[in-house]
Order: structure tokens, then C-alpha cells, then sequence
């Protein structure tokens, strides 16, 4: 289901969960609220995932996937059905990467010389329901270089830039024919990690207007000054900045794969690196690897050296603005 929150990027606030510190002044333009800062908490949309066909009873959801929504699951071979319900007040749809799907399951509007029921699905109306059919064919899968599993990117795609920068988005992890265990996970990983890194431009989400007259000084000059837009720009791995991304935890010696994706603009130019750890990548050894608008890129590790590790972008300017988080590695 998608719904809406008030989504808070850094709830440790006033501490800053990377120092233990407070705020510096040059990060508090994005966690201080005012009468002219949203500060970190924000109106968002979000998909979510239930136990049941009235949509009563919410799976619990991974601490470590933040903003993310559900991961979808599938071993080559199998379909996905993917019931949804749109518990906004704008349409939506869900757009998979990667999979197989027909006209009346992009989940995507555009003049495509399609019409009556293949349009069905391009704009899920707030109240309406809608049932996506994929197939998960071999070219869905791993490829002759890839680990055992991969990740595709699924997200909302009818105003695809304000949809996803109001936080509709997820993964799709498909795992090799016969390399599967029975809820498709992988059998040769022991713990599987996806992380998106991307600046939530809030304002250009669905929620820019609602989130910018929420502040007691909105006017429409606001909206037009640099400063404040600048203050909007959220740079999170899964939804959270400065260290409030948690749970990513593992043991030394077990088998990890970490499935790293990005969305954005032209500042989603990331480069995610990995303190105390080396990692394989299609075959490259590296700690720190590169990722583009749209690309995901997955690095197995076995973690060798316990503790609490930095994990952030390598970029200057989203280590300044908070890109960064730590895992640890138990003994």
C-alpha cells in the first residue's frame, strides 16, 4: 500500500548520531525547522506491505530499509503478483525494473497507442486498488557475471520526479534459477543489505506546496529563494542522514551482500565506500564502488575486522550534507 507520513530524516536531532555531537551550524540548514525551514521532517509518501487482502495488519518493516518499501522477492522461473492500494490523496503506480511485464502492467502513462484496459494500470486513482502481474524470466536474473542475486529498482511512475522524490520507491531482488531458498532469498548469502543513495529534492515531491505551507513565513518569494531550496535537498542513504540509518548489522566471518542503488539528477553521482571491509564486485576487488541515476550495483563481502564501520558517499559535497551512516560486525 502507498500512504503518507511525516517523514523525519534525522530523528536523533538535536545530536548529530555520526558525532554524538550537536548539529554544526553548516548542517543544521537541513534539521533545523523555523519559520522558514522545514528543518527534517517532511510530508512523503511511502509503500508498505500487509498481511492481509483488507489491508489491516502491516508486515513489519526492516529497520535498515528506512524510506524504502518492501523488498519483492523472486527466483527465475517464478511470476510476481503484486496486489496494491493507493492510501494517498494523488494517483500513483508501481513500474518495475528489469522484470518481464505487458502493456496493462507498466505502471507507467505515456502515448503508447494502447488504450481500454492496458490503461488501467497507468494511474491507480487515492482509494483505488489495482493487482500487477511480472514475470521473472531468465533476463531477469543474473547474468553469466553476476552473483547468485541482483537488484532492479521498482518506483511510482505517474509524475515519475515528483513520485520519487516523494519517496515512492523500492527494490526487486531476483535470485539465480535453483540458487534460491524457498522464500527466494539466496542460499550462498547469510545477510543481503539494500541501500539507495539519493537527494530527496523536496522541492520537487508530490508534497512540495503542502510542505512548504505547513511553515508560519510561506509566501511565494520562499519558495523562489535559494537558501530554502537549498535546505530541501535531503541527502540520504535509504531516507536518513548523518548516522539515523540503523541496523546494519552482521558477524565477523558471515557471507553479506550489499545491493547498492541510486535515483536522482545530475548531483546523483555517488560513490559508496565501505570503512574496514573490501568487497567483490563482478569480479573487482574495491571499497568503494560508483553508482548513476537508475544503476544499482551489488558487492559481496565477508566482514573480517569487527566493530562499528563508516559507511557514506565519497562525494565532498554529500559528506557535508550528511550522506552517511555505520554498520557493524559482531564477533
Amino acid at each position: 500500500m502507498a500512504e503518507e507520513v511525516d517523514w523525519d530524516y534525522a530523528p536523533s536531532y538535536p545530536t548529530n548520531a555520526m558525532s554524538n555531537q550537536p548539529f554544526a551550524e553548516q548542517a543544521r540548514i537541513f534539521v533545523e525547522a523555523g519559520p522558514e525551514r522545514n528543518g527534517r521532517i517532511y510530508r512523503k509518501a511511502v509503500y508498505r506491505a500487509y498481511a492481509d487482502a483488507d489491508f489491516s495488519r502491516p508486515l513489519e518493516h526492516p529497520a535498515h530499509l528506512g524510506i524504502l518499501g518492501p523488498i519483492l522477492r523472486a527466483e527465475v522461473g517464478d511470476n510476481l503478483i503484486v496486489h496494491f492500494r493507493n492510501a494517498t490523496t494523488r494517483p500513483l503506480t508501481i513500474h518495475p525494473h528489469g522484470v518481464f511485464y505487458d502493456k496493462a502492467n507498466e505502471g507507467s502513462p505515456y502515448a503508447d497507442s494502447t488504450s481500454g484496459e492496458d490503461k488501467v494500470d497507468d494511474g491507480i486513482p487515492p482509494g483505488g486498488s489495482y493487482t500487477y502481474r511480472w514475470g521473472v524470466p531468465e533476463r531477469a536474473g543474473p547474468g553469466p557475471a553476476d552473483p547468485t542475486s541482483i537488484a532492479w529498482l521498482y518506483h511510482s511512475h505517474v509524475d515519475e520526479p515528483a513520485d520519487t522524490n516523494a519517496g515512492l520507491i523500492g527494490a526487486i531482488i531476483v535470485t539465480g534459477k535453483g540458487k534460491a531458498n524457498p522464500d527466494a532469498t539466496p542460499r550462498d548469502i547469510e545477510q543481503e543489505f539494500v541501500t539507495l543513495f539519493t537527494v530527496f529534492d523536496e522541492n520537487a515531491s508530490l508534497y512540495a506546496e503542502e510542505n512548504l505551507h505547513s511553515l508560519s513565513n510561506a509566501t511565494d518569494e520562499l519558495a523562489e529563494d535559494e537558501d530554502f531550496a537549498e535546505s530541501n535537498l535531503m541527502h540520504g542513504i535509504n531516507g536518513y542522514l548523518w548516522g539515523n540509518l540503523r541496523s546494519l548489522e552482521m558477524r565477523k566471518g558471515e557471507r553479506v551482500r550489499w545491493h547498492t542503488l541510486a535515483l536522482g539528477t545530475e548531483v546523483d553521482l555517488h560513490t559508496p565506500h565501505w570503512h574496514g571491509m573490501t568487497g567483490l564486485s563482478y569480479g573487482r576487488r574495491l571499497d568503494v564502488t560508483e553508482l548513476l541515476p537508475g544503476s544499482s550495483i551489488t558487492v559481496d563481502f565477508i566482514p573480517d575486522s569487527e566493530g562499528e564501520w563508516m559507511f557514506y558517499c565519497h562525494v565532498n559535497d554529500h559528506i557535508i550534507a550528511g550522506m552517511m551512516t555505520t554498520f557493524s560486525v559482531a564477533p
